[in-house]
């Protein structure tokens, strides 16, 4: 196996910043997520709900129509812009600046979104994390690969993760392939699953927080948030990356004695992110 880098307390103290007395939302960054599609505008709400109670000052959803209300009224928070498109989205147009993007979440294969996903993709400049279905139309448009923004922080599960370096027949061999891919277009790889492990090139870094109770609906759109949150707030995106998987993982590991395995939800993952912030006190 490659030697890695341990995610654990002290590696997250040696990168987290405290808040400053005299802050303001306006210096605390704003996040854009970006994402959702009839029957799927949960995700939505959960990653920008995440990114609201990372720390980030300011939140804004872009979603299909549909969505409009929903946001507005699950979390009045955050602000809400839509595409002209009812169910899904088709055009991706922002008239402000964000600190970070986060795209993917419930965001659907449909052609006029995969189009606009990849026209979004040639043309940002502002740090990024893609997941999700964001990261399928990645893989099934490699031509894009090479648009892809120095530290990309991507968060793909293991079937998305093969769909993007192809399949492996030994953890080794994944790894290998991962570390490739990595170098090859200068992006930081977070490796979902147990435990989760983030690849920056050469660099591997296994995180040591989390339990089976993450594996639940939802998990990796509160991953997506938590990031983007880290991301807007002017973390560097592998600082963003290890606290971000470091902090998802600890709300569970916080949670279980009250929750249980089986009945904690990714609701709870936000809902224990305070939790988890005053651990690092």
């Amino acid at each position: 196996m490659f030697q890695t880098i341990l995610i654990d307390k002290a590696e997250i103290l040696k990168h987290y910043k405290t808040i400053a007395v005299t802050t303001h939302k306006g210096i605390q960054g704003h996040a854009l997520l970006i994402g959702g599609s009839y029957g799927k505008i949960g995700a939505v709400c959960l990653s920008s709900k995440a990114a609201l109670k990372t720390g980030c000052g300011l939140v804004t959803a872009f979603v299909p129509r549909c969505g409009y209300e929903i946001l507005q009224i699950a979390i009045p928070e955050v602000m809400v812009l839509t595409d002209k498109k009812k169910k899904c989205i088709s055009n991706i147009n922002f008239d402000f600046k964000p600190n970070a993007i986060g795209i993917g979440p419930g965001i659907g294969l449909e052609q006029q979104t995969q189009k606009a996903v990849c026209e979004f993709i040639r043309n940002n400049r502002i740090p990024l994390v893609i997941d999700a279905d964001a990261l399928n139309i990645l893989s099934q448009n490699k031509s894009e690969w090479g648009h892809l923004q120095s530290k990309t922080i991507l968060t793909p599960h293991p079937k998305e993760l093969e769909r993007l370096i192809g399949n492996w027949q030994s953890e080794d061999e994944k790894f290998e392939k991962t570390i490739s891919f990595s170098k090859q277009y200068n992006v930081i790889v977070v490796m979902k699953g147990a435990p989760t492990h983030i690849v920056d090139g050469t660099t591997i870094y296994k995180n040591t927080t989390g339990n089976p109770a993450l594996a639940t609906a939802g998990s990796g759109d509160v991953l997506t948030g938590i990031i983007t949150s880290l991301l807007a707030q002017s973390y560097k995106p592998i600082d963003a990356a290890k606290i971000g998987v470091y902090l998802h993982g600890l709300t569970a590991d916080i949670a279980i004695p009250q929750t249980g395995i089986q009945s904690f939800i990714a609701s709870d993952i936000i809902a224990y992110l305070g939790n988890a912030y005053l651990s690092l006190k």
